[in-house]
């Protein structure tokens, strides 16, 4: 995982340079909606360290998008931009046993309902750090 201060959101395959794009990602080889982008709540991140004492940072969560002030479950199944990309939330992205093994550290419990949002591209372009994240127009 790494960071950039940008990123092409391309519809139908993901972010480029991401394990998902070039579908090498752990499952790739599974159907499913939702993984072109992942997000999650810097919020969320800090209640699981406050809460469960995890030694979590954004990035060790593995989720491409960190926003901030963004109730992101409350985005499924509607449409939002970032930056200049046009996104469809399509469910939760609950945390898994795959991810407590790489992290070392009990994320399924202090993550469970709050682990991010799985979203497909509608609409490609860039996304930046310090982007918006608003309700799309009809």
């Amino acid at each position: 995982m790494s960071s950039v201060q940008e990123v092409q959101a391309v519809q139908g395959r993901g972010l480029e340079g991401d394990r998902y794009f070039d579908r090498v990602g752990t499952y790739s080889d599974r159907p499913g909606t939702g993984r072109e982008v992942t997000l999650i709540e810097s919020e969320a991140v800090e209640a699981a360290a406050s809460d469960y004492g995890l030694r979590l940072t954004p990035g060790n969560a593995r989720r491409n998008v960190v926003t901030t002030g963004v109730s992101l479950n409350h985005l499924v199944g509607r449409e939002f931009t970032v930056g200049e990309a046009r996104l469809r939330g399509m469910r939760l992205c609950e945390p898994c046993e795959h991810l407590a093994e790489l992290t070392g550290q009990p994320v399924v419990k202090a993550l469970i309902h709050r682990g991010g949002l799985r979203a497909e591209i509608v609409s490609g372009g860039v996304i930046r750090v310090g982007g918006q994240i608003l309700p799309a127009e009809s």
